[in-house]
């Protein structure tokens, strides 16, 4: 059985859900802290918006993949942290192996092995 194509926006949500819980795997964090760890990370490749941001972290919550909670930031500010939870410590290896793959595949296009041989 062939799996259907995912959509564009499902790809895209995809890719934000496994870079947020990928950067709630080093411990708990709020939203302000995600969005600049991942531009950091990736050299300012990658800007989160909050519109998408937020969106993605209550999503996130739902599935049972992250959890989150009140607490002061460190400028004394009330903030929502998020942290991983067991499911979504799983959920992270499934969609890593998942990345590996497709960057493999996308490197065996890109960049073929001689023709010919």
């Amino acid at each position: 059985m062939t799996r259907k194509p995912a959509s564009r926006v499902e790809f895209l949500q995809g890719t934000l859900d496994v870079l947020i819980l990928r950067t709630l795997s080093a411990g708990p964090a709020h939203g302000h802290f995600i969005a600049k760890h991942i531009q950091r990370t990736s050299e300012d490749l990658l800007q989160v918006e909050t519109g998408s941001l937020y969106p993605a972290l209550h999503r996130l919550e739902a599935k049972g993949w992250i959890a989150a909670s009140w607490d002061l930031s460190e400028k004394g500010k009330r903030a929502r942290y998020y942290r991983l939870t067991t499911s979504g410590r799983r959920q992270l290896q499934t969609e890593h192996s998942r990345w590996n793959a497709f960057a493999r595949a996308m490197e065996l296009i890109l960049n073929p092995a001689e023709e010919g041989q």
